[in-house]
């Protein structure tokens, strides 16, 4: 059977060259006479795994030294517990905009450790938008400032970010992260499921600011504490090591390309073909208007459910697949992370013209 395009949302696809290095490695990485997934993670083999993933990643995002680059498991949703626990520990008071699922999750998962100021929210239009912030709402004292930068359900992402002068600002980049250039420098912690843009799922990548560690609060678990990771180089347990490995291969495909100022060139390209395709269609629209849209979700529907159905079954024939939107606002969601090629969203393209025509 052959390979098809993978729009799912996470997780998702994987750069087929980067598969191709993994399965040619499979049964012995090196010289090491066995498998990734069957090495010790004390091994000098793996260290070297390791080293050279954080490595490339600290070049590939121009991450500045004073911050600790964390290979960690449980997903954005310990995160969630994580942050809070670790830096919500001088005020006890954090702000948060709320432009979806995830930034409503993680505020009321905060809640439980800290006192949660919403300061915007875009739930009002189903999250189709990403909030303009009033500054006078911004609170001095907030152990830090919470924002989820790509929303995957309905496809926004934030054109600028906040600035929030000396509170450090957090990012849930979970489904945008190497998509892009960013100055890292802006952030106080960075984190993101690596299961969209850096390899499979069982990774999670946290980038924060040395001085933010080592405060967290009384109660937070040994395997909650971001201090315990750094100090162990992210070698406290065993780690999740071949989704690690990935990861590596990832990044040195990523670096292959030119960096991220190409990645990002290519990734902008897709995505301005598809919205031109849905902008100047008459069955497809949007969900998502002007400088909130997201370059790695994009939402649209043709506003008949039947009709969303049909167009879905028969892009799954076409082996254009896992295009379904979020069970909660149903649609169509074409995920086109880093790994979609431009041609699988050429075909996509050219199957949208030829199912408005063929339902006129």
């Amino acid at each position: 059977m052959e390979r098809v395009y993978n729009f799912s949302a996470g997780p998702s696809a994987i750069n087929e060259d980067v598969l191709k290095k993994a399965q040619e490695e499979m049964l012995c990485y090196g010289d090491s006479g066995m498998s990734v997934m069957e090495m010790s993670h004390r091994s000098a083999v793996y260290d070297s795994i390791i080293k050279d993933a954080e490595k490339l990643l600290r070049e590939i995002l121009s991450i500045p030294d004073d911050y600790a680059v964390l290979f960690l498991q449980g997903g954005a949703w310990s995160q969630f517990a994580m942050v809070p626990m670790n830096l919500a520990t001088k005020s006890g008071k954090i702000d948060l905009v709320v432009t979806g699922n995830w930034a409503k999750k993680a505020g009321e998962e905060a809640s439980k450790y800290c006192k949660v100021n919403i300061v915007a929210s875009s739930e009002d239009k189903n999250f189709n938008y990403i909030p303009t912030l009033d500054k006078t709402k911004f609170d001095k004292e907030a152990d830090y400032f919470y924002i989820c930068d790509n929303n995957t359900i309905y496809g926004t992402k934030y054109p600028e970010y906040p600035e929030t002068g000396n509170v450090p600002l957090v990012a849930d980049m979970s489904s945008c992260i190497c998509s892009q250039e960013v100055d890292v420098s802006k952030f106080g912690l960075i984190f993101a499921g690596a299961q969209k843009n850096l390899g499979p799922a069982g990774l999670t990548i946290v980038i924060v600011r040395r001085d933010l560690i080592g405060h967290q609060m009384d109660i937070t678990p040994t395997m909650f504490t971001y201090a315990v990771h750094e100090k162990h180089n992210s070698l406290f347990n065993t780690p999740p090591t071949y989704s690690i490995y990935i990861c590596k291969l990832v990044l040195e495909w990523i670096k292959g390309l030119g960096g991220l100022k190409e990645m990002e060139k290519i990734n902008k390209a897709k995505a301005k073909l598809l919205y031109s395709a849905i902008d100047e269609s008459k069955m497809f629209k949007a969900d998502v208007q002007g400088s909130s849209r997201s370059i790695m979700n994009v939402t649209f529907r043709t506003g008949d459910a039947d009709l969303d159905a049909a167009f879905i079954k028969g892009a799954t024939s076409r082996g254009l697949v896992n295009i379904k939107g979020y069970r909660t606002i149903g649609g169509m969601r074409a995920s086109i992370y880093n790994a979609m090629p431009m041609e699988g969203v050429e075909k996509l393209v050219s199957y949208m013209k030829q199912f408005e025509v063929e339902n006129k």
